[in-house]
């Protein structure tokens, strides 16, 4: 896929403004273009209204795209292997403003894994936001929470925003920092 390649909506889409993080309805004929295309979903921007949005994976083919499938990772029931396939998911879900996973950026400081019963298990999450008050801090959890949800051994998901200790911009991997060009 391009990048900046303008599309029109061939049908109404609901997305969520970023970084408000509150629903707005894309229109149908609406031109839109799609800055960033990453775990899934497309972060555009609307000629009408000139905002900048993030558009579900579910709803790809109001732009005429398929549906990036991402698939349920392969794990054992025990503990620790859901621990690590929940690590490895979690590098697959983007913040729609920044082309970098939430892991290598540092926003995931801590995942658990609980058993529960008959190999099924209890995953605790916690995470922060880059700002305080984040508008697609919600957006970020649930993609989370609902990815590992997905897990055939996983019975519940609790994904925890902290704020303390805040995020900074050394909490990145040297790999995010130089995507980025911080190094």
């Amino acid at each position: 896929m391009n990048k900046n390649e303008p599309i029109t909506l061939n049908r109404d889409v609901s997305a969520i403004v970023i970084p408000a993080g509150v629903q707005v309805n894309l229109r149908k004929g609406d031109v839109v273009t799609i800055m960033q295309s990453l775990g899934g979903s497309y972060t555009v921007s609307s000629e009408r209204g000139g905002i900048m949005a993030r558009i579900s994976a579910v709803d790809a083919d109001s732009l005429g795209k398929e549906a990036e499938v991402i698939h349920a990772y392969e794990t054992g029931t025990d503990p620790e292997s859901v621990r690590k396939a929940s690590w490895e998911f979690m590098r697959t879900v983007y913040d729609p403003e920044i082309p970098v996973n939430v892991v290598d950026l540092g926003l995931i400081y801590d995942c658990q894994v609980k058993a529960i019963h008959d190999g099924l298990n209890h995953v605790h999450v916690t995470m922060t936001l880059t700002a305080p008050g984040c508008g697609m801090g919600p957006v970020i959890q649930a993609d989370i929470e609902s990815g590992i949800k997905r897990m055939d051994c996983v019975e519940t998901v609790d994904v925890e925003v902290v704020l303390d200790p805040p995020w900074r911009q050394d909490m990145m991997t040297e790999a995010a920092q130089l995507q980025l060009g911080m190094l």
